[in-house]
């Protein structure tokens, strides 16, 4: 979709979080039957963050990304007008958006969480820039952060391979129509197939009150739950479909790219998209061996990284896109204008 702005929006900073604990393959073939060898063959992680403090949590991870985008955009947190936090592991199920904000001290700012797994960060980058571009606000923070680790069943080797903990944010400020950065975006949800991946809740007893007045279902959420094999089919094929039409619809050309950022799921994937797009492999901005699917967080994490590492240059075309649980998935095309 083009779109429609009254004034730009840009990506003016990045910063990004992870936990101190590192935990190499070598240590989970010592948990469950794996190998280092198979799982970098099959996935190209090669170790994970995990939140292990009993002190820090998810607002820890967001919090500390986020101070690290403020400061490199030499900005007061009293200037943030919104604060989007993109999580599927709140602190509170309620939402931590607001805990964040008290956190780093932007006590001016409306928050508020956005959940939509691994495809939350590019949903929440287009929000954000909807409500610059119609003129509501003009500096937003914009965070992904998961902390999978606690709903990952650590006896199951197809998935306790798979997921890392972290968080990274931007923060998106108004600017001159010229200027926008934030170029177009297309979007999709596939609800019927939601059950191929999820953290299901399973109501598992019934509490009775006095005189049998109300009989109450009640339960809890149970280990995240992932088809692999649909999961994968699903993201080769409808990601570079998600992709073209992006690109067609703002007339640029897939050679006319710099940069592919997609979520950080498996190497076969981000593999498997730059093929069918015809994009080389160069151009693929990727540090999954280092941190593994952290969700929400993989995109922001690796933007921060590409940044910090001046592989972005200013006016690149940089393709974004995320893809999980719902399932959803979607693209934002940017040009970075920092």
């Amino acid at each position: 979709m083009v779109l429609s702005i009254l004034q730009g929006a840009r990506i003016l900073a990045t910063g990004s979080a992870v936990p101190d604990l590192c935990v190499k393959n070598e240590e989970l073939s010592k948990i469950v039957d794996t190998s280092n060898e198979w799982i970098v063959n099959r996935t190209g992680i090669q170790e994970r963050r995990i939140l292990n403090k009993k002190e820090e949590s998810i607002i820890t991870l967001a919090s500390l990304a986020s101070i690290k985008a403020l400061k490199n955009a030499s900005m007061n947190p009293l200037d943030i007008d919104l604060i989007i936090l993109a999580t599927s592991s709140p602190n509170d199920l309620f939402g931590s958006a607001a805990q964040v904000q008290a956190e780093i001290g932007a006590y001016n700012a409306v928050a508020f969480d956005l959940t939509a797994a691994c495809s939350g960060f590019v949903l929440g980058i287009i929000t954000a820039a909807q409500f610059i571009q119609n003129g509501s606000y003009h500096n937003i923070l914009v965070i992904g952060a998961d902390v999978l680790s606690k709903w990952i069943d650590w006896s199951d080797r197809n998935t306790c391979i798979l997921f890392g903990d972290g968080a990274g944010a931007v923060i998106i400020q108004s600017c001159a129509k010229e200027d926008n950065g934030i170029l177009g975006f297309q979007l999709n949800t596939n609800g019927k197939e939601a059950h191929q991946l999820s953290i299901p809740y399973e109501k598992n007893y019934i509490i009775k009150t006095r005189n049998d007045i109300l009989d109450i279902n009640q339960g809890q959420f149970k280990y995240l739950h992932m088809n692999g094999k649909e999961v994968y089919k699903f993201a080769v094929s409808q990601v570079p479909i998600s992709i073209s039409k992006c690109l067609k619809s703002l007339n640029i050309l897939p050679e006319h790219v710099q940069w592919l950022l997609l979520h950080q799921a498996n190497k076969r994937i981000l593999h498997a998209v730059a093929n069918r797009l015809s994009i080389s492999f160069n151009k693929i901005i990727s540090n999954l061996n280092k941190y593994g699917n952290t969700s929400a967080a993989s995109i922001p994490l690796a933007l921060d990284e590409a940044i910090k590492d001046k592989k972005i240059k200013k006016d690149d075309i940089i393709v974004i896109s995320g893809f999980g649980a719902g399932l959803t998935w979607g693209t934002v095309v940017i040009q970075w204008k920092c």
